[in-house]
């Protein structure tokens, strides 16, 4: 009986854990002016985006993100960037949320986002910001400290970049949508971009490994040019 009394709570425990989790993609849809658009969530360990866009033609309508952090049903998420509104950027706000498995909610909205993944399959799940890049067939590092920043978000099969400054709360441009890690190869398949709407639809392929925590990426980027970044883990 203690054995399966121990085991019940165990199995509690394990079911609540996960349960209370938001590390994943989250979807939303939401009809608006004859439009139907979505809104993804992607919750990275410590760091999250989220972006509106037509559904039927990838048209990007706005995004925003940075740090978050869940104490309880208190969820905290300061701004990194902003596209409607950069005098967000550096603020904090806390909200109350409602949580399961499957559903996210905020408490007395209406808004409903349903879970897209756990932060699986793809081997690239994390906040990553770009630490270096080879040009002219030279390495160039960057420092990941600095203000001006571009960071790939990504959850089990979903994606987002984004290029941002937290100093002068410039926000430069993203694109996003889902992603496979195969037998070595990354393979982005675009939803939106805010830079260029015909992009969408486009799928690039590239060599992807991981040494000692870092993900290197390389080939071709989406105007032919080669290509080889570095990218490392955020750890703030």
């Amino acid at each position: 009986m203690k054995k399966l009394t121990l085991l019940f709570i165990c199995l509690t425990f394990i079911t609540f854990s996960n349960a209370q989790s938001l590390i994943g993609a989250w979807e939303a849809i939401v009809e608006q002016e004859g439009k139907t658009l979505r809104n993804v969530v992607i919750f990275s360990e410590g760091h999250q985006v989220a972006t509106f866009y037509e559904a039927k033609t990838g048209v990007f309508i706005s995004s925003n993100g940075g740090s978050w952090s869940l104490e309880g049903s208190t969820l905290s998420e300061t701004v990194e960037f902003d596209t409607e509104n950069s005098e967000r950027v550096g603020t904090t706000s806390s909200f109350e949320i409602e949580l399961n498995n499957q559903e996210l909610k905020i408490k007395d909205s209406p808004m409903v986002w349903n879970r897209l993944d756990d932060g699986t399959p793809g081997a690239l799940s994390g906040a990553w910001l770009m630490s270096g890049r080879k040009r002219n067939g030279e390495f160039q590092s960057r420092d990941t400290n600095r203000p001006r920043k571009t960071m790939k978000i990504l959850s089990g099969t979903r994606f987002q970049w984004i290029a941002y400054n937290t100093e002068t709360k410039q926000f430069m441009g993203t694109g996003g949508g889902t992603y496979t890690t195969i037998d070595g190869k990354y393979t982005e398949n675009i939803e939106f971009f805010s830079r260029d709407d015909s992009r969408v639809g486009a799928s690039l392929g590239f060599d992807f490994e991981l040494k000692d925590g870092d993900w290197h990426h390389s080939g071709f980027s989406s105007k032919g040019a080669p290509l080889y970044e570095v990218w490392s883990l955020r750890k703030d």
